[in-house]
């Protein structure tokens, strides 16, 4: 909308059935939005209103909560549901902690979907090839473009602990520094989308699937969690003596009881079990350890002021709002539950059955088909249209033939 439309407080508003939109850009059935599919009041937070530093002409961004019109927050908005969780551990005098760890890759452009994504090639005339994981100058190639994400970040005020160059080709991390929840989540989509549009600048293309490359490490958007006392700021993990408490105990059972009803909403894609099938640290279960990771909940070495837990399930191609909600909405149920985990595993180990989790998008929908604990968590309306949008989905990915079925399936008796 015009600026001056705005500040001048004009009301947006939205067709409800918008926020249950699949990726190709088709709806569900419209029982599951509201048959008469009514609008949506976007109300623009005040504190994520940003001009667009890599705009040519004037621009700003807004993020919004998708509101019913009569001012309650709209059970299919994902940072609605953020909210709500937020709000569940405010009720109890707590506040969570979190803190996101975004990959994704830099590509040249792709402009053949048929074919391979290739790195770009460098300020030295040459493509990487894998050779750079971690290394001081891997970027250097990438100079220009990272300089200006950099800018942006701080334009946007989008505070970054450490970035890196990860294990892929041409792959990279941020680690963005701990927070409110809700703020980090914020935080991550805007960096998300800062990403593509200054690559689009630098006939670059960045790529947040969870698995672009064959044979290379996946993205992931790890979630660290920790809680806090409202006022204190004490790390509820801990106790006087520096010890884990039972409140940690429970966090991490309610983490597992959770994770394997939630993994259609951490692994949202086809491509998101790519990822999780080659399970080099992208681990595919709900077992928990000390600094291992193979471990789908991972305890990161720390002191106890910093305890805290690590989701190594979700991919960077999640939604970062309800990834987070999901997590958090898990930990929190074992805290209400005073559910125990299950051991610590250490070392190499084989994944208990009851410890496994969903490997493919139809069976993790599945699973969240039967949740009553998801239902409880996020209510009927979300899940059943979560389940109805996801469905499209997988069935378009069922409709296309794929070039590994026609190479290897054509010749077979």
């Amino acid at each position: 909308m015009t600026a001056k439309g705005f500040l001048e407080g004009r009301r947006l508003q939205m067709a409800r059935g918008v926020l249950l939109q699949c990726i190709m850009g088709g709806y569900p059935a419209a029982r599951f939005y509201g048959s008469d599919d009514g609008d949506l009041a976007l109300v623009a937070e005040p504190t994520m209103i940003h001009p667009l530093p890599w705009s040519d002409e004037p621009r700003a961004l807004a993020i919004c909560d998708a509101d019913e019109l009569t001012g309650e927050s709209s059970n299919l908005s994902t940072r609605g549901q953020l909210k709500k969780v937020i709000a569940r551990y405010a009720a109890r005098g707590l506040a969570p902690v979190v803190a996101t760890e975004l990959e994704f890759f830099v590509f040249a452009p792709n402009t053949d979907p048929t074919q391979a994504f290739r790195p770009p090639v460098g300020l030295d005339g040459r493509r990487e090839d894998g050779l750079s994981a971690f290394s001081v100058s891997s970027n250097n190639g990438l100079r220009p473009f990272f300089s200006e994400v950099y800018k942006c970040m701080a334009a946007l005020g989008l505070p970054r602990d450490t970035f890196m160059h990860e294990m892929g080709v041409s792959q990279f991390e941020i680690n963005l520094l701990h927070g409110d929840p809700l703020l980090l989540a914020d935080q991550t989509f805007l960096f998300k989308h800062l990403l593509k549009e200054v690559a689009l600048k630098h006939g670059l293309t960045v790529v947040c699937m969870a698995k672009p490359l064959a044979h290379t490490p996946g993205s992931s958007m790890h979630i660290h969690q920790s809680i806090v006392e409202i006022g204190s700021g004490k790390n509820v993990f801990s106790d006087e003596n520096g010890q884990p408490t039972a409140m940690f105990r429970h966090f991490i059972g309610g983490q597992q009881a959770g994770m394997a009803d939630f993994t259609a909403l951490f692994a949202p894609n086809v491509n998101s079990y790519q990822r999780l099938c080659h399970p080099y640290a992208s681990p595919n279960n709900a077992c928990w350890s000390h600094d291992n990771r193979a471990a789908g909940l991972r305890i990161p070495a720390s002191s106890p002021v910093a305890r805290r837990v690590e989701n190594r399930l979700p991919g960077a191609d999640a939604n970062p709002y309800l990834a987070i909600a999901a997590s958090l909405a898990a930990g929190l149920h074992g805290i209400e539950h005073e559910l125990e985990p299950t051991e610590a595993i250490q070392g190499e180990f084989e994944v208990p059955d009851n410890l496994s989790l969903p490997c493919t998008l139809h069976a993790a929908l599945e699973r969240l088909k039967r949740s009553q604990l998801a239902r409880e968590l996020f209510g009927q309306e979300f899940i059943e249209g979560y389940i109805a949008s996801k469905t499209m989905e997988l069935t378009s990915f069922f409709d296309e033939i794929t070039p590994w079925e026609r190479r290897v399936l054509a010749a077979q008796a």
